[in-house]
């Protein structure tokens, strides 16, 4: 099993000798938000994981938990000022919009979302979907991209869209009850 955005970020921040404090002041991120992903009370949004990776010197796939390299010299051949190498990108579909709350059903708006190639890689199939409404707003806001890998099933505890009565879809966190 692929290791969770807690594990790798606790094993990052131990590996480097860094206090959450001190990730806190190269990030520009709160620091009790720091925590509350070491703790795994949460995970972070993805300019967070960005931000993270960026300090850290690893890659935002790897971070994310996926089965990636940590690509610990990638950054700095990012930002070196002489050679100004880029991350190579591609392009994921943005299928439409999707509730995040009152159930309603999903409307198209075709377009695409710029990625780095390592996450279109890790999920071929995925696509994206722009939320609308603020239930999740702890974790995901009004507006923000979610990147969608089409499954049959949930994990207790996973953040999924939601299907009700076959039309209706909303995005919520999973539970099985009983």
């Amino acid at each position: 099993m692929a290791d969770s955005f807690k594990d790798r970020l606790n094993k990052a921040i131990s590996d480097r000798d860094i206090k959450p404090a001190e990730l806190a002041r190269r990030t520009g991120i709160n620091k009790s938000s720091i925590t509350a992903w070491l703790k795994g009370d949460y995970e972070a949004k993805q300019d967070n994981i960005f931000k993270l990776s960026k300090a850290l010197d690893v890659s935002e796939a790897w971070l994310m938990g996926l089965d990636d390299p940590r690509n610990e010299s990638v950054f700095s051949d990012r930002i070196n000022p002489v050679n100004k190498v880029t991350s190579p990108v591609a392009y994921k579909e943005l299928k439409g919009a999707i509730a995040a709350g009152m159930p309603l059903e999903m409307f198209e708006v075709p377009d695409s979302v710029q990625v780095p190639v390592d996450v279109d890689r890790a999920f071929p199939n995925a696509y994206f979907l722009v939320v609308r409404g603020d239930s999740m707003n702890k974790i995901i806001s009004e507006g923000m991209y979610v990147l969608i890998t089409p499954c049959e099933e949930l994990n207790n505890g996973e953040i999924g869209v939601i299907r009700v009565n076959g039309t209706a879809s909303t995005l919520k966190r999973f539970y099985k009850m009983g």
